[in-house]
């Protein structure tokens, strides 16, 4: 790949991240990674924007994760794009059939011809050999480009959402969910329930920008597959690989941010110390333990942090980090599959948990609780988990954003509800134009 870099002042590199996204617009393929320059201890990038498909794959569960190794193999490349919780009928023998009103493939990556890298104040553009001649061209493009956009300061006419499962039909959900805890079916599992709007159009960047100003999250993305889009906040990263070292960080253990210091303090305290918060995010990590020890080293897989809150701008949330090592001759995408989907957005035991998530939730996944991120030439690789995130299918007019908690016997299932309800907050004032508080 030829490479440019520029490095700019610490006072443009904000203004040029806005126009940079503003022009990348104009591409069929766009995925836009920020970490909102979130003092991560485990990243490449503060921000990487990769656009403009050479080839792609796209492709329904059947055989995905096969189909996607010899793509990778084949192109040697840097590949951008997602994986679906769906993906889960390819690991194991399940089925997806319930209501699925975005119609997003179940997998989707490409090849990018242009890839621009943000860290600190570097910016870094690499582009494949037959588009090199328009590195200089792209660059005064896009520091030229104007965000004055005059529909952009206009307010988006409020969206109307409707829920999916209305209040009384979760509470009764949730109790069964309890009940096979109660038998000893599982121990743990993630119930979510979607809100959605039919026959409505939506700003895709525009409200990307307004979600991500709004919660600031370390795994910010904007994905535009031709006309479906994912805005997303996620805080959540799922799994990253860097040279023989593979990382995981699942989330479990929620609690609302106070408005004032001493509050906030004690909201913390509260969460680093509720046995059902720290048993939801232990018995997940006992999941995510079990996963990586069938590609990793024998004896190489470590919890490096357990149950460490971690404060961003709308909730307080349990983070654990759990590390291992793999063999030099391991394919990545093995090491993906071992794990998929998951273990913080599925329950244990995992297959007995999706199985039941998939007789009580109402509505098809897909891309929520899946995961997006890239591969790089040399098989390294970073996906985060995709949560508190709107999705949009332009073709279709429909626009969805799904939330969803752990369910344990310590479950009370109004609190449950109420969760649910935290987590929502950000994407509802995105969509119908104001907060709306917790009044569903």
């Amino acid at each position: 790949m030829y490479r440019k870099t520029v490095v700019f002042e610490p006072k443009d590199i904000e203004i040029f991240k806005d126009k940079l996204l503003s022009w990348s617009q104009q591409f069929e393929e766009v995925t836009w990674l920020d970490s909102n320059n979130y003092n991560r201890r485990y990243s490449s990038f503060d921000s990487i924007l990769a656009f403009d498909a050479l080839t792609s794959i796209q492709t329904d569960a059947f055989d995905a994760f096969d189909k996607l190794k010899e793509y990778q193999s084949v192109t040697h490349d840097w590949l951008f794009g997602y994986l679906t919780y769906d993906l889960k009928n390819d690991v194991e023998r399940l089925e997806s059939n319930n209501y699925d009103g975005l119609e997003f493939p179940d997998l989707y990556f490409f090849q990018p011809k242009k890839i621009i890298t943000i860290k600190g104040t570097k910016v870094e553009f690499h582009y494949l050999p037959m588009v090199d001649d328009e590195v200089e061209e792209d660059f005064n493009l896009i520091t030229n480009f104007s965000t004055d956009d005059p529909n952009r300061a206009n307010e988006q006419n409020a969206i109307k959402i409707k829920l999916r499962i209305h209040k009384d039909e979760y509470l009764h959900k949730v109790q069964k969910m309890l009940d096979h805890i109660h038998r000893g079916d599982i121990y743990e599992a993630n119930f979510c329930q979607e809100f959605y709007a039919e026959n409505t159009e939506l700003a895709p960047l525009k409200s990307y920008r307004h979600l991500n100003e709004i919660s600031k999250p370390p795994f910010a993305t904007f994905l535009k597959i031709r006309d479906k889009y994912l805005m997303s906040a996620s805080p959540e990263r799922y799994l990253r690989k860097e040279g023989l070292h593979i990382l995981s960080q699942p989330i479990k253990g929620t609690a609302k941010r106070a408005p004032f210091l001493k509050a906030d303090v004690q909201l913390v305290n509260s969460l680093r110390n509720n046995p059902k918060e720290r048993s939801e995010n232990i018995m997940i990590v006992d999941l995510v333990r079990n996963d990586l020890s069938r590609v990793a080293v024998k004896g190489s897989v470590k919890v490096e942090e357990l149950c460490k809150v971690y404060t961003f701008e709308q909730v307080h949330q349990l983070i654990s980090t759990v590390k291992a090592t793999v063999t030099d001759d391991m394919n990545p995408i093995d090491i993906i599959k071992a794990s998929f989907p998951m273990g913080s957005m599925t329950g244990a035991p995992k297959i007995s948990a999706m199985k039941i998530i998939e007789e009580l939730e109402e509505t098809k996944r897909g891309l929520y609780s899946g995961a997006v991120g890239y591969f790089t030439p040399v098989g390294d690789f970073d996906f985060n988990v995709v949560i508190r995130s709107i999705l949009y299918n332009a073709g279709k007019k429909y626009i969805s954003f799904s939330v969803g908690g752990a369910i344990t016997a310590e479950s009370i299932p109004e609190n449950e509800y109420e969760e649910c309800l935290i987590k929502a907050k950000a994407m509802r004032e995105v969509l119908e134009g104001k907060d709306k508080g917790e009044k569903v």
